[in-house]
């Protein structure tokens, strides 16, 4: 653990801070972008490998959709499930399931909750475009220990598919990362959020 990848937690915890903070959706999305795209182009721990930042230009994201944003009510009327994720630093990381969000015309997606010190919300979704314009591996819409949070209250969490962003492990193949299990696939296409580049592997390190 160096104090490079302590600047790159801070800098994202910043960024989503700003984005629930902001009243103006697109120009919130607007400054994830270009963070994100700051981040992975300059930033000593940018999961991109050194041969793809050579060339690039930025993620390819799609347009903002308001259509694409809900402020869903967590249900927690479902059965416990645990979920036990191995990865490459961490060891076996494992989730407990606290709830569902119901997303009108999308589908449903499991809430999970971090099982070890401090925890935190993890929101992983994978679409019907999954390997073809989205990341095979799904996406993570929520990953609150990492900084990765857009809000709600203590009855509902925002789920914005325009932020959905693909794990580490999308560029470096040299990490583990928990992927969107059953229940977290929605059977539509969701063309939002960040969309496929090159790339195509599996993990995470960290980062958000």
């Amino acid at each position: 653990m160096s104090l490079t990848l302590l600047d790159w937690r801070r800098r994202v915890a910043a960024l989503y801070d700003e984005i629930r903070a902001s009243s103006d959706l697109r120009s919130a999305h607007q400054l994830w972008r270009d963070e994100r795209d700051d981040l992975f182009r300059h930033h000593p721990d940018s999961p991109l490998l050194p041969e793809a930042r050579e060339h690039f230009s930025g993620l390819p994201i799609a347009p903002y959709d308001p259509e694409q944003r809900f402020e869903a009510p967590l249900d927690t009327d479902i059965p416990p499930a645990r979920m036990d994720v191995p990865t490459g630093t961490d060891g076996i990381v494992a989730f407990k399931r606290i709830g569902r969000v119901h997303l009108e015309g999308r589908g449903d997606l499991d809430v999970w909750w971090l099982a070890s010190y401090g925890g935190g919300l993890f929101v992983p979704v994978k679409d019907a475009l999954a390997g073809k314009s989205t990341y095979g591996g799904g996406r993570y819409l929520i990953d609150t220990v990492k900084g990765a949070d857009l809000g709600g209250d203590s009855t509902t969490l925002v789920i914005d598919l325009n932020f959905a962003y693909n794990p580490s492990c999308a560029y470096d193949p040299a990490w583990a990362c928990p992927l969107a299990p059953p229940g977290n696939v929605l059977p539509v296409p969701v063309m939002a959020g960040e969309l496929t580049g090159h790339h195509e592997p599996s993990s995470d390190d960290g980062r958000a």
